[in-house]
């Protein structure tokens, strides 16, 4: 027998759920206070690794090495579904002047992933706009981007045409209904709703209603700036990395540079001295930037978390409430597995991977 599922949050990480249950036959009802992905699932980059994979847990690799296979896949199974094209671009990642290369090469060693170093030489031939002035450079080859918008775009519509979907935007919810031990339901603008289980999908906005239930999940907004050029389609080939700065290109000739790292609560708003530091960054790496078109600057909220390590997963004590946030700054990397775990852990199937290190239970506190 199906059963109904109530997800509260609209970004990427809500669209992949609702998809990967209500694909196993379930009814879903998703929930988002404004238009479906328009917060951190628009405003990131879309780089389909973490920026610099080995200083980061095994728990975070293990998602990312999962979606990094399966976006491909993803990407045509959407476009054939939806005849929106999220445009998986695999340009490979150039990172320049590493302090931690060691770590890096040891990282992929382990790994078994394709990072190497390459010439300096054979860099500038294959990327002409690229800054002379680095001096060491390692390479993976199969890193894919993601163009974000399109990506939520192709969700929104795919959902939009199954039948047992249904999608509230601009419907905050403002609370959990609880029954006993067990959540049941949502308060939101349009009135209570009830289901069989709740997944908080909400990101960076997370933590302030798990307070509603009195629990403390460490989850807070951490504010991001983007610029983005309009060059020539051939002017990027790849994507390059320095001094925690990257260029992403487009296929269409639009260049993103990020990002900055703020605590700013949940202020969204850009501001002219990130513009300054994205603009000199933008033109160390690539000087003709100089001279190009801008033609966008934002600011998005990430869900930072401890480590950057997800909550996937029931909350204890309150049977029928699972979590899905918490990504930091891997959301849009980490989505197709962090989805499929928590699909495969509600329709209790073998999980893709260990689920312990994701789990809420141990991690939580009562909010003071």
């Amino acid at each position: 027998m199906s059963e109904c599922q109530l997800i509260v949050g609209g970004g990427v990480l809500g669209l992949l759920s609702a998809y990967a249950l209500a694909s196993a036959g379930n009814h879903v009802a998703l929930f988002d206070s404004q238009s479906v992905g328009a917060e951190s699932s628009w405003a990131g980059g879309g780089i389909v690794s973490p920026l610099y994979p080995w200083r980061y847990s095994p728990a975070v690799t293990a998602l990312a090495h999962w979606s990094q296979d399966f976006y491909p896949w993803l990407g045509e199974q959407l476009l054939a579904q939806t005849q929106i094209d999220p445009e998986v671009y695999v340009t490979g990642l150039y990172w320049l002047d590493l302090d931690d290369e060691a770590d890096a090469l040891a990282w992929a060693r382990r790994e078994e992933r394709p990072l190497q170093c390459v010439d300096v030489a054979a860099v500038e031939r294959a990327v002409p706009a690229l800054a002379k002035s680095f001096g060491r450079v390692l390479h993976m080859a199969d890193v894919a981007n993601v163009r974000n918008p399109r990506l939520v775009k192709a969700l929104r519509a795919a959902l939009q045409q199954m039948p047992n979907v249904t999608m509230h935007e601009h419907c905050a919810v403002s609370g959990f209904i609880r029954e006993g031990g067990r959540v049941t339901g949502v308060h939101t603008a349009q009135g209570d709703m009830y289901a069989d289980q709740v997944v908080l999908a909400a990101g960076a906005w997370s933590g302030e209603l798990m307070k509603t239930l009195g629990i403390e999940l460490p989850v807070v907004p951490v504010k991001g700036q983007m610029i983005l050029y309009k060059c020539r389609e051939d002017f990027l080939p790849a994507i390059v990395l320095a001094k925690g700065r990257y260029a992403i290109p487009r296929r269409d000739g639009h260049v993103l540079i990020g990002s900055t790292l703020e605590h700013a609560g949940f202020d969204k708003t850009p501001t002219d001295e990130a513009l300054a530091s994205l603009k000199a960054s933008a033109v160390e790496l690539l000087p003709a930037l100089a001279d190009a078109e801008l033609v966008g600057h934002w600011a998005g909220l990430r869900p930072g978390s401890p480590e950057g390590i997800p909550f996937i997963g029931p909350v204890p004590g309150h049977d029928g409430l699972w979590l899905n946030c918490g990504h930091y700054r891997n959301g849009l990397v980490l989505a197709p597995a962090s989805c499929q775990l928590l699909a495969d852990l509600m329709l209790r199937r073998e999980p893709i991977v260990d689920p312990a290190p994701y789990a809420p239970a141990g991690r939580l506190a009562l909010a003071g």
